[in-house]
């Protein structure tokens, strides 16, 4: 069962994650921005996080002062009723607005799904010749058809940056019968604290619908549990279907934050 208090806790996770795999951290009024010039690209690693009182209108002045020499803009504030305040606002100022749900898992940790194979923690090396880059690089073309190659290697690459977010940061994964890499999820551990968060939950286009994804996140809630991180949670899009198929394998909404996005 979900508890009140798991909502603070995972936003504040969240929070100290994106200044720990930081290049460098400057305040902003109601919060910080974080900046990493290795990924100049990830709108992930250049962004202002909000997570303390702010003036609505402004949120859009902020954002321009801070990320001036940057291409886009990115702001999440994770607090629900200051994002809904900031709304009007960050519309105005042409920006979309998207909705992330946070979602605890609280149902009981699942059982290893049988005829999918083992659970892996493969490594990103040797970068683009490894069998992990190449799936994630390959499912990064397909969501963004239109990028360079550059941009893929940065939205690949950046994962080693997370490494530095949590004390203990994994990549999980099952291969399929052919031996690729089938599906994979990142999992940021901090047992000191009993917290865990799953990201990047994927499956290659030609191993959906075959129960792979359900091995990854059960491998994954797995070890989470075997660490003894009894908060477990992800983010979701408000809008989109993956946040069904998580709530039917016992994970439960805790929360909203809100993302506003531009390019400059």
């Amino acid at each position: 069962m979900a508890r009140p208090y798991d909502l603070q806790r995972a936003i504040d996770f969240r929070a100290l994650f994106a200044r720990r795999q930081s290049a460098e951290v400057r305040p902003v009024p109601g919060g910080f921005l974080v900046l990493n010039e290795q990924y100049a690209r990830s709108h992930e690693h250049n962004q202002i996080h909000i997570d303390g009182p702010l003036d609505p209108a402004s949120l859009p002045e902020v954002a321009d002062a801070a990320m001036a020499g940057l291409a886009h803009r990115r702001i999440t504030v994770h607090d629900d009723r200051l994002g809904l305040a900031c709304a009007t606002a960050m519309t105005l100022a042409g920006y979309e607005h998207a909705v992330e749900l946070l979602m605890t898992h609280t149902g009981p940790v699942p059982e290893p799904v049988p005829g999918r194979g083992e659970v892996v923690e493969p490594d990103l090396e040797p970068g683009p010749y490894g069998p992990l880059w190449r799936a994630l690089a390959h499912q990064q073309r397909s969501w963004m058809p239109d990028a360079d190659e550059e941009t893929v290697r940065q939205l690949v690459g950046r994962r080693a940056a997370r490494r530095n977010g949590a004390e203990d940061v994994r990549f999980v994964a099952v291969h399929d019968e052919g031996g690729d890499v089938a599906s994979w999820a990142d999992l940021y551990l901090e047992p000191a604290d009993g917290i865990a968060q799953i990201e990047e939950l994927a499956t290659a286009e030609h191993a959906r619908r075959r129960g792979y994804a359900d091995a990854v996140l059960s491998g994954a809630l797995r070890r989470a549990s075997a660490a003894g991180c009894a908060l477990r949670f992800l983010v979701a899009d408000g809008e989109d279907w993956p946040r069904l198929w998580y709530a039917r394998r016992g994970f439960t909404p805790v929360g909203r934050c809100h993302v506003f996005a531009r390019f400059r």
